[in-house]
């Protein structure tokens, strides 16, 4: 008898018990969808709601207008006014939605914005079983029947009223922003004036001449420039900014916010006297900065400004408060990856901006930062922490949010890293371990048990390192870390076993395949640390990388737009054994115009060990910041030379410039030089990251033992960079004597 108790328990709760709403049977539609033809919004949500039930039973819905005779199966699509509330309870908010059947009718009631549409996804995605991972890349099991729950009241709201990631998905699909509920700045940021707008509003290269006064005194005098910051006390630059503003909100009706912000580039702020005494008087930079946006937010109380907090700004000011029409756009670009921003000193310091940005402010838009911007395919495993930043953002009064994931077509799980976003920015709350082995099942099949134990393994090794995981790391950094030798033959047999289980499906082995690449790429960046015993493996490996990437679409390797095929072609040319034998190799290296910390630890050999530094700075390079470098090799015995030449870095976005010149000497003695020659060099303004090689040739040859080479530091940041008025760095790696 209790056997049979339990038995009818079951299957009394069992969902297959529960009468539902039948909408297609047998192929054949038996439901309609009841919409409002002026509604646009409403019609999207239908012609989303019919595409999939075609897709998936071959049926389609007849569409009909509010007003018909309902029945069974209907259903009724409509945005509702917010200021009346659907029932005793709380209704949809901006683009929520609720989700309601009373037994034979079923209802979507979407707030302002695209609330129905979120509701049709919703049911597409919880009651039809449909996925969308990447442009055009969805799953759904055809069948031909389709039916909605009788009984169901679901109301759901955004976590964020704005949601923006970076997925290369939605310029290829804008299928893929519609279904994850994504917004992009020039839906709502007036004319696409979103961040770094100074200039832009006020062009440098219109009033710097005329009116330096416009711009920021930094060090002793005005400096304009496209990277200069305003004068935020300058009362005619407030006037000319707001006509500007008044005129972009005019050309562009619709749309009521605008970013008014600074350029970018660290400590550029005004520091004339009055700037000066507003930010002494607020403990920080941004003190003159809400005193101009609320000034602008008093002008203009209809509209709604964003600003940057960001580096020098980031830290809140003390007593001045940003007006509710004032939007603080916070940046965490300097924290730490490898754990959630609670639990790292940089996480923390960022923390206590928020906290404090959060007690004078509910209009919070955090800029967040998930990916290697130096090496996109890189291996950075940091999904532990997303959810635990998410709902820290969501704590502290933050509703609008930009995860920066750089979300470029081959990087580090490109696809799930913006899938897991999403999920997260509708639902801080969402379970996301399922999400993540949801999309991997359905994008990899029978890989994913392999991919997610690679993503937990390497998780593991990098807690367990105690290695921090930064936004411009290389895989360099983490070689005896969570890619050390052992770590690396596990994840190629994870990958092994992963390709072999989807070798019969070429689609999911191409996915597989693809994000491989970022070991394939710790490898290659690893070996040439190393001593380059095996030269032919590490050619094959190289050959394979920029196969598989070509094969694969994959072509940028960093936010600079370098190329993987422009990667391989330097790999050759950099890294590998040279057939002209320096000189000056293995030689000792002295400094007459010593090296800053932390760049001068590995000085005394880095310059002439035959290994060349990469795009990331602290990685093998000897640097200066603002003086000239100096350096002599002592070949250890006199030596007939010719040539001398000199590898630097050119990163603009690091304060990284190309020396002014190169000049080189000689000496028997190390006390009497002679000129070699000197090479003059051109300014360089191109944004890639790139390794220049700049010699001198002497009009014959020379017999010496030392070798003296003088760099030119530019010293001060021009007006066009981003540390104008400040410091720059020079960087050199190897010293080559022919």
């Amino acid at each position: 008898m209790k056997k049979l108790q339990t038995i009818l328990i079951f299957l009394l709760l069992s969902p297959a018990c529960f009468s539902q709403i039948e909408i297609v049977k047998d192929g054949k539609a038996t439901g309609r969808i009841i919409a409002d033809s002026k509604s646009v919004t409403d019609m999207q949500a239908a012609t989303l709601l019919n595409d999939f039930v075609k897709r998936i039973t071959g049926a389609t819905l007849p569409v009909v207008v509010p007003g018909v005779k309902q029945k069974s199966g209907d259903i009724i699509i409509e945005s509702i006014n917010l200021s009346k509330p659907v029932s005793n309870t709380s209704g949809p908010e901006e683009d929520g939605f609720r989700l309601t059947s009373d037994g034979s009718l079923f209802f979507i009631r979407g707030g302002k914005g695209s609330g129905t549409i979120n509701g049709v996804i919703t049911i597409l995605e919880n009651y039809f079983g449909v996925q969308y991972f990447a442009a055009n890349t969805c799953s759904y099991e055809k069948r031909s029947d389709l039916k909605l729950p009788e009984n169901l009241n679901h109301t759901e709201n955004p976590g964020f009223r704005y949601r923006q990631t970076q997925a290369y998905s939605i310029a290829k699909d804008p299928m893929y922003k519609t279904w994850h509920r994504l917004e992009e700045p020039g839906e709502i940021f007036a004319a696409g004036y979103w961040v770094h707008t100074f200039d832009r509003i006020l062009p440098s290269n219109k009033f710097g001449k005329t009116h330096p006064e416009y711009y920021s005194f930094i060090n002793g005098e005005r400096r304009p420039g496209a990277a200069s910051q305003w004068c935020l006390t300058n009362e005619d630059v407030f006037e000319l900014a707001a006509k500007r503003i008044d005129s972009i909100f005019k050309a562009n009706p619709g749309q009521k916010m605008i970013s008014v912000s600074q350029n970018d580039g660290n400590f550029t702020n005004c520091t004339c006297d009055n700037c000066r005494k507003i930010d002494e008087a607020e403990g920080a930079p941004s003190g003159s900065i809400i005193y101009f946006m609320n000034k602008l937010a008093a002008r203009f109380p209809d509209k709604e400004f964003s600003t940057l907090a960001y580096l020098y700004s980031m830290i809140p000011p003390k007593n001045i408060k940003p007006l509710p029409n004032v939007n603080i756009m916070l940046c965490d670009i300097d924290c730490f990856r490898e754990v959630p921003l609670t639990d790292n000193p940089s996480g923390q310091h960022f923390l206590k901006s928020l906290e404090g940005w959060s007690k004078i402010s509910d209009n919070i838009f955090v800029w967040d930062y998930g990916i290697n911007f130096d090496n996109y395919v890189s291996p950075f495993p940091n999904f532990h922490i997303l959810q635990a930043n998410m709902k820290l953002f969501k704590k502290n009064n933050v509703n609008m949010h930009f995860s920066q994931i750089a979300g470029s077509k081959g990087g580090d799980f490109s696809e799930l890293r913006s899938y897991v976003v999403a999920k997260l920015l509708w639902n801080v709350n969402c379970n996301v371990d399922s999400v993540i082995q949801s999309f991997l099942k359905g994008y990899y099949g029978k890989a994913a048990p392999f991919l997610y134990q690679y993503m937990k393994i390497e998780e593991g090794a990098l807690l367990g390192s105690n290695i921090p995981l930064w936004i411009y790391d290389t895989p360099i950094t983490h070689k005896t870390g969570m890619l050390n030798p052992n770590m690396i033959k596990s994840y190629r047999k994870l990958f092994d076993e992963a390709e072999t289980a989807v070798a019969s499906d070429s689609a999911f082995l191409k996915r597989v395949m693809q994000q491989r690449l970022s070991i394939q790429f710790a490898e290659l960046e690893i070996a040439r640390t190393g001593a380059l015993d095996d030269v032919k493996k590490i050619k094959e490996e190289l050959i394979l990388f920029r196969e598989r990437a070509r094969l694969l679409g994959v072509t940028t390797l960093n936010e600079r737009n370098n190329t993987i095929s422009e990667y391989c072609d330097l790999y050759l040319k950099r890294n590998l054994p040279n057939p002209r034998i320096s000189l000056a190799s293995s030689a000792s290296v002295s400094y007459t115009l010593a090296p800053n910390k932390p760049y001068d630890k590995i000085a005394g050999k880095a310059l002439t060990d035959g290994l060349l530094g990469g795009a990331t700075f602290n990685e093998s390079w000897v640097g200066w910041e603002k003086n000239d470098g100096e350096v002599v090799i002592d070949l250890g015995e006199i030596k007939e030379v010719e040539s001398v030449e000199a590898d630097f870095l050119h990163k603009l976005g690091s304060w990284i410039l190309l020396p002014k010149s190169i000049t080189c000497y000689s000496s028997t003695d190390n006390v009497n030089f002679s000129l070699i020659g000197k090479k003059e060099i051109a300014e360089d303004r191109s944004p890639e990251v790139k390794y220049v090689t700049y010699g001198v040739t002497a009009k014959e040859k020379i017999k010496t033992r030392y070798i003296k080479v003088h760099a030119e530091n530019v010293g001060i940041g021009p007006a066009w960079h981003y540390g104008v008025g400040y410091p720059v760095w020079l960087f050199m790696d190897e010293i080559w004597v022919y």
